[in-house]
């Protein structure tokens, strides 16, 4: 009886293990984008007073952001470029590259959180800093896939 039990804990502990260091998915990329897009769209949403300045919207939005993309090089781990449609090679050639665009978003994003921007108007200036460090990643490293 206990060493049935042994090997059901050693099995679960290790199905649990391999789950924990399963990274580099398309959908625990896609995940994170839409994590980040959806802390933009707050924030953009704002903006275009479609909703009231508040800044628990604000810092939820920005640590959403920041958190993510501190995550999000990880999930492109040697081999994952086979299952990646919309994910360029070049993120594997130019891993360093890579890493650092996603680093500047999440250093802007962290001096944003220090300094939170305290109306509409430095909301825009925000998402401004922030879409730019999208799209400079985006446009190197992203590919349009219908």
């Amino acid at each position: 009886m206990t060493f049935k039990l042994i090997a059901t804990a050693t099995l679960v502990a290790a199905l649990g293990m391999g789950t924990a260091f399963a990274t580099g998915t398309k959908d625990e990329r896609e995940a994170l984008m839409k994590k980040i897009g959806g802390a933009m769209g707050q924030l953009s949403a704002i903006t275009k007073d479609e909703k009231p300045y508040d800044a628990a919207v604000v810092k939820t939005a920005l640590t959403t952001i920041s958190e993510s993309i501190k995550a999000f090089p990880d999930q492109f781990p040697a081999g994952s470029e086979k299952n990646s449609p919309a994910a360029s090679p070049k993120i594997w050639e130019n891993m360093a590259d890579f890493k650092a665009k996603a680093d500047k978003l999440h250093t802007d994003a962290e001096g944003l959180l220090a300094q939170l921007p305290a109306d509409k108007a430095a909301v825009g200036a925000a998402m401004k800093t922030l879409g730019a460090d999208c799209g400079t990643c985006h446009q190197a490293y992203r590919l349009k896939v219908d």
